[in-house]
């Protein structure tokens, strides 16, 4: 019989951690057109996204470190508490230096929430079932892509900036109270182990050595996706396309209903046939995007991206922990975590330059070229496993035949 994922500690910690990202998402498509109304630069608006990713990278290392000897419940608590205070500062930020420092200071405290928040989702669910239970805990962000971007465009359009940070703020103190329900399992392996039994070593608190190539592949297809969270509202504006909401919107359905047979497909075939998959309906979705001037064009690439996009991230997410010893997972959950945001913030860098020289369709064609990389790199990677098995077979069947 399988084993028991659909326990209350595990509803519980996926629906709080479902109220943190909408929290989150809500505020991520209106930042960029909102520090542009305050005078911002081109490259002012990447740094939106880069000093944000910055701030998390920085503060994953430690927070992975933690997760190696401290239980879990005061770790996810002070993490979602931090969220919410930090997001009730931006009214203040009306000067785009201000602005972009709180920016930095929310990629810290987000990299500490999502490090743990994930990897307390690990913990809690069976061995057996990790690729099927964490599809379905990435569901918790997946809806909040469904619900929030769209609110949060809405808001920001018919009220003001300062109104939809404080709803947003409302939804992370909810999130406060769902994730205080959670029933916590903190491995045995961190149980016993004291802080002074470790010596901290930043680079070895932010790399898994034996999870480190899921681990590239996410920066790689995120210096492509990092174009699109970037411009996405501000190239709708440029096209005269008022609902671009219609883009999260059918990127969520779509991921809601392809997670779960994604994550069924890797505890049963692996990850690369999934990754293969997912990668090129991402390609597909960005040109798409690339040449929309309607709403259904934008409802189309929406529903591209939630099928590779939505179910890659996971997947990748899922490889390097399978690769992983349990007490390391805390430190591997937050390399991906921070190769998300590396290939967003270098993105941002990247493209905001480079949106002073080209148009924003331009923006996302080249963006694309990075998915088409990692494609490579993992048909490189896939035959020289194969090659490496093939080998090993051949040598043990000369061993056994000399005898």
């Amino acid at each position: 019989m399988k084993e028991r994922l659909w326990t209350k500690s595990f509803i519980m910690l996926m629906v709080g951690n479902l109220f943190v990202f909408m929290s989150f998402q809500m505020l991520l498509p209106t930042l960029p057109p909102y520090i542009k109304s305050l005078g911002a630069s081109g490259l002012e608006i990447g740094l939106v996204t880069a000093l944000f990713s910055i701030g998390a990278i920085i503060s994953r290392p430690f927070i992975g470190f933690m997760l190696e000897y401290r239980p879990r419940k005061a770790l996810v608590l002070s993490g979602a508490i931090m969220l919410s205070l930090v997001t009730i500062l931006y009214p203040v930020s009306q000067v785009v230096v201000i602005f972009l420092l709180f920016r930095f200071f929310h990629g810290l405290v987000w990299g500490w929430s999502t490090t743990v928040n994930g990897t307390a989702a690990v913990d809690v669910i069976p061995n057996s079932r990790l690729g099927e239970g964490m599809g379905y805990f990435g569901l918790s962000m997946t809806i909040a892509f469904i619900i929030a971007p769209s609110v949060g465009i809405f808001v920001y359009n018919i009220t003001s900036f300062t109104n939809l940070i404080y709803i947003s703020a409302i939804l992370g103190f909810i999130s406060i109270i769902l994730l205080t329900a959670v029933r916590y399992q903190t491995p045995k392996e961190v149980i016993n182990t004291r802080k002074e039994d470790l010596k901290f070593s930043y680079l070895g608190s932010s790399v898994e050595k034996s999870s480190w190539f899921p681990a590239f592949i996410t920066i790689i297809i995120n210096l492509g996706y990092g174009s699109v969270v970037t411009f996405i509202v501000i190239f709708g504006e440029e096209r005269g396309i008022e609902q671009i909401f219609l883009f999260y919107v059918f990127n969520a359905l779509m991921a809601t209903l392809g997670r779960p047979i994604a994550g069924r497909w890797f505890d049963e075939k692996g990850p690369i046939g999934l990754v293969m998959f997912c990668t090129s309906a991402t390609f597909v979705g960005m040109w798409v995007l690339s040449f929309a001037h309607s709403s259904l064009f934008i409802a189309i690439s929406g529903a591209l991206f939630g099928l590779g996009f939505g179910c890659l991230i996971p997947t990748l997410q899922s490889w390097a922990l399978v690769m992983t010893p349990s007490h390391r997972r805390g430190v591997a959950n937050g390399m991906i975590f921070s190769s998300i945001d590396l290939g967003i913030g270098l993105s941002g860098l990247i493209f905001g330059v480079l949106a002073q020289f080209v148009e924003t369709a331009s923006i996302f064609r080249i963006a694309s070229l990075f998915l088409l990389a990692a494609m490579v790199f993992v048909i490189i990677m896939d035959r020289k496993k194969r090659a490496a098995l093939h080998e090993d077979v051949v040598a043990k069947e000369k061993v056994r035949t000399s005898f």
